[in-house]
């Protein structure tokens, strides 16, 4: 593995805990039914969408990260592929969190689109490695 990819590793492997520390916080007001939380169904859903997509993401970018270095792509292409999805797990949940941030939402407001480009960024870095590995084989 590069240095650039072991390093990155590295650092996800360090914040992941936090998705998770969220995510359990998020039972724990599910469980428990004694904050405001509990009784906004859009915020919780949004913040369990947000909370599941930065796991999953943050997952996906460290199997990317073991096979970028193997597909045939350029320096920048390779860095495309290796921060991509690291940058959507990123975007993704800020949509959900920030877009409803407001105790009155009734609806998502524009900052949803956040994890719009997160999605674009995250297929972008795909078919990106999709394309070297092929290219590699």
């Amino acid at each position: 593995m590069s240095s650039e990819s072991l390093r990155l590793a590295g650092i996800l492997l360090v914040v992941y805990p936090s998705v998770v520390f969220g995510g359990a916080s998020i039972l724990w007001h599910w469980i428990t039914a004694r904050t405001d939380y509990y009784d906004h169904p859009l915020r919780q859903r949004m913040w369990a969408a947000g909370h599941a997509h930065a796991g999953v993401l943050l997952l996906l970018s460290l199997a990317m990260l073991a096979l970028v270095d193997h597909a045939e792509l350029s320096d920048a292409w390779a860095q495309v592929a290796r921060s991509g999805t690291p940058l959507s797990a990123i975007l993704v949940p800020a949509g959900f969190f920030l877009s409803i941030a407001s105790p009155s939402a009734e609806r998502p407001n524009r900052l949803i689109n956040l994890a719009y480009l997160g999605a674009a960024s995250v297929m972008i870095a795909t078919v990106t490695l999709g394309v070297g590995l092929l290219r590699a084989a």
